[in-house]
Parts: C-alpha cells; sequence; structure tokens
C-alpha cells in the first residue's frame, strides 16, 4: 500500500481525529491514501464510521499498536 499523507493525531483527544482527517480529505486527489495515527481510545470506533459517513473508505481494516491506532482511509 501506498501511503500518500500521514497525520499523526497523537496526544489529540476525540473528536479532533475526526475533524482533521475529514479536513486534509477534502485536499486530497481521489484515490490517494492518508494514514492517520491516534491514541484517542474513541477514535477506533469514530474515525471510520465517520469517515464513511462523509463518502470515503477505508483502505484497509484499522489496527492498533500499543496505544497507537492506526487509519488507511481512501481520498
Amino acid at each position: 500500500m501506498n501511503i500518500d499523507y500521514t497525520l499523526d493525531l497523537r496526544g489529540e483527544p476525540c473528536p479532533f481525529p475526526v475533524i482533521y482527517s475529514l479536513e486534509v480529505l477534502k485536499d486530497m486527489k481521489k484515490g490517494e491514501i492518508l494514514q492517520v495515527i491516534a491514541d484517542c481510545p474513541a477514535s477506533f470506533r469514530n474515525v471510520p464510521e465517520e469517515i464513511v459517513k462523509h463518502g470515503y473508505s477505508m483502505a484497509r481494516e484499522p489496527y492498533k499498536n500499543g496505544q497507537d491506532l492506526y487509519f488507511f482511509i481512501y481520498a
């Protein structure tokens, strides 16, 4: 998988991972992949739900590595 942009949001409380991800996705080209790294536990559910509600899709399932949460989103 080729990641076009990475957004490191570790330390940002919810709902900021969703808000910032949607802001960045608006400026990306269709088909590009945004990697989001967050550590707010609620993000694991909130980010994928909101991304899909706004018309984007996940490039792969989110996963956890320790406290870090990784998301891969198609613009």
